[in-house]
Order: structure tokens, then C-alpha cells, then sequence
């Protein structure tokens, strides 16, 4: 009998997912009919599967998606203040005309970003800044799309809003998932470096991969003696080098705090002037990464962090109409991230 049922949750999976993968079905109707038949399969009665798996099933991951309609609704405020796309064209201005350079400038750019954006529209958004300015750049367009596509990963791994889906469906911790996406964000970095260098030599491009080695040989060695220092170190002076940490990352948080505490007081300051630039000022360009901070280093409460990332975006791209752009970007973000929120019911 069980080997019977396990065949057919199979087939209902597999019919499903062929049906999906051939764009005969879309996944927003394929995946409620999955959630009735797979317990009916399982031998759930279907009052039962009615009323618990579909109906308060939908509610499981409401701490999920209401972080996806506030992260939404700051990437829509950065869009609509033009703060992302500024933030891309003076990282291009900066890097000059090294390829190099400008390639690696781009690549942290769009990570950033991509930490606090989200959804389709950013996507679009973001790549019809960035991929124009690689081309004209001389970066091929193979090396471009590479680049763009790496960056979007790296951010989409230190999205707050990404890690609740897997808090909630895991049952992990936040420390659980910090942990492992500053991992996964270093690997790929690591890997984004090699694309670059490789990918820019068969464009043609002059590429002192010696210096890169070199540079590459040194950051390696210096993580490797910190490790086996430590791990040779007796206990007790383990225990000290502990404290040691532990009293850094106490001053870690109150620096973070600090900073953030000055950069709303700049942002409230600039509310006083008379003239507003149409420009966005230097200050909102901290918008994206003020709720990563708040999570990664003073562990705050996701959804609080968005909230606060939102109102320092308000404040620092204050200008006429600003309070209509806000509340646009509060009501369209929610649009957007609709069919996210629609799978996760």
C-alpha cells in the first residue's frame, strides 16, 4: 500500500512539473492542485485536506510574504527616486575606463542592490543601466550578461527577504541562515573574480593575472595563518581571543548604530533646505544596505528593518511630490510582489 501511494505522489509531482516546464500549466494553479491531491494521495481526508492543508496551510508562511511586500516596497521607492540607477551610473564614472575595474565596480554595485531589490521590474530596471554601461565600456557581451547575472545571485544571497522564506519553511535560525549566506556570497565572489579575469582575457582585454594571483595567493595565506593560529592556540587562550571577538562585535553594533543614527539626523537636517536637488542626494545612497545592516549586524526584526529602511528612504530623497512617490511605492510594491505572495499561499 505504501509503495502504491509513494508512486503516485511521484507522478502527481512529475505531471505537475512537466506540465509547468512546458508552459501548459502555470505554477500559480499547478501548485494549489498539488496541494489537494498530493495529502488526498497520502490518504488525508479531503475535509481534512480542505480545511487544514488549503486553509491554514495559506497562512504558514505569512511572515514570508509580508517581508516580500515590504522588501517591494523599497525597491519600488529606490526605483521611482532614481536612487538605484544613480548609484549605478556613479559607480560606472568612478571606475574610469579600466575594465578591469569597472567589470569588479559593477559586479559589488549590483549585489548591493539586489540585497534590497526585488522582483521583476528591479531586474529590468537595474540591467537597462548596467548592461548599457558595460558594452560601451568594451566589456563583451557574454562577459556582461555574466557579470549582471552573478551580481543579482550575490545580492538575492544577503536579501533579508529571500532568508525568511527559509526560516519559515526550514525551521532555521536566522544565525543558521546568516552563517551560511556569507559563505555562499564569498564563494561566489571568489568565482565572480575568476569570470571576470578569464572572461575579460578572451574579450581582448589586458589582464595582469600575476597581480591578480599574487594579490589572490596573499588574501588566502592570511586567512589560512589566522586559522591555524587559532586552532593551535591552547583553550584558555581561545577563550581569550573569544572575549576578544565578542567585545568587537559589541563595537561593531554600536558603531553600526552610531552610523545609522547620523545618517537619519543628515536625512532629517536635509528636510530643513529650502531647495531640494533633483539629483538624490549622497545620503540615500546608504538606502539599500541600512536594512541589511540592521539584520546582519544589530539583529533586528525583518519586517522592522524594512520599515526603517523605509522611512530613511523617504527622508533622505525628500522633495516636492515626495509623499505621493512614497505612498505609490507602498501600493505598487505590494502589486508586484503579488505573484510571489500568491505562490507562497
Amino acid at each position: 500500500m505504501e509503495s502504491v501511494q509513494i508512486t503516485l505522489l511521484l507522478l502527481v509531482f512529475l505531471m505537475m512539473a512537466t506540465l509547468m516546464f512546458l508552459r501548459k500549466l502555470p505554477a500559480i494553479i499547478a501548485l494549489p492542485i498539488m496541494a489537494f491531491l498530493i495529502p488526498i494521495t497520502a490518504g488525508v481526508a479531503v475535509d481534512d485536506t480542505i480545511q487544514y492543508v488549503l486553509g491554514l496551510g495559506a497562512t504558514r508562511l505569512s511572515e514570508a510574504y509580508t517581508i516580500a511586500i515590504f522588501g517591494s516596497m523599497l525597491s519600488i521607492l529606490l526605483q521611482k527616486t532614481r536612487v538605484a540607477e544613480s548609484f549605478i551610473k556613479i559607480g560606472a564614472e568612478l571606475s574610469g575606463d579600466k575594465h578591469w575595474a569597472i567589470a569588479l565596480i559593477m559586479l559589488i554595485l549590483i549585489a548591493l542592490l539586489f540585497t534590497t531589490l526585488g522582483g521583476l521590474g528591479a531586474i529590468i530596471m537595474t540591467a537597462t543601466v548596467v548592461l548599457p554601461i558595460l558594452v560601451s565600456a568594451g566589456i563583451g557581451p557574454v562577459t556582461t550578461a555574466g557579470i549582471f547575472l552573478i551580481g543579482l545571485s550575490m545580492g538575492g544571497a544577503l536579501n533579508p527577504g529571500n532568508w525568511a522564506v527559509y526560516i519559515t519553511v526550514l525551521g532555521l535560525t536566522v544565525d543558521e541562515v546568516r552563517i551560511f549566506a556569507l559563505f555562499m556570497f564569498g564563494i561566489t565572489f571568489i568565482a565572480a573574480l575568476v569570470y571576470i579575469s578569464i572572461q575579460l582575457y578572451r574579450d581582448g582585454h589586458d589582464i595582469k593575472f600575476r597581480k591578480i594571483i599574487s594579490w589572490s595567493i596573499i588574501v588566502i595565506a592570511v586567512i589560512a595563518l589566522i586559522t591555524i593560529t587559532y586552532q593551535s592556540l591552547p583553550i584558555e587562550q581561545k577563550d581569550n581571543v573569544n572575549n576578544i571577538l565578542t567585545y568587537a562585535v559589541i563595537l561593531l553594533k554600536w558603531l553600526t548604530g552610531i552610523i545609522i543614527a547620523i545618517l537619519f539626523v543628515a536625512a532629517l537636517l536635509r528636510l530643513f533646505r529650502k531647495e531640494k536637488d533633483s539629483k538624490p542626494h549622497w545620503i540615500s545612497y546608504f538606502t539599500p544596505v541600512i536594512p541589511l545592516f540592521l539584520i546582519l549586524v544589530l539583529d533586528i526584526n525583518f519586517i522592522a528593518a524594512f520599515i526603517v529602511g523605509l522611512i530613511y528612504g523617504f527622508l533622505s530623497t525628500y522633495r516636492k511630490n515626495s509623499l505621493n512617490i512614497f505612498v505609490r511605492s507602498m501600493l505598487e510594491g505590494g502589486a508586484v510582489v503579488m505573484p510571489a505572495v500568491a505562490l507562497m499561499l
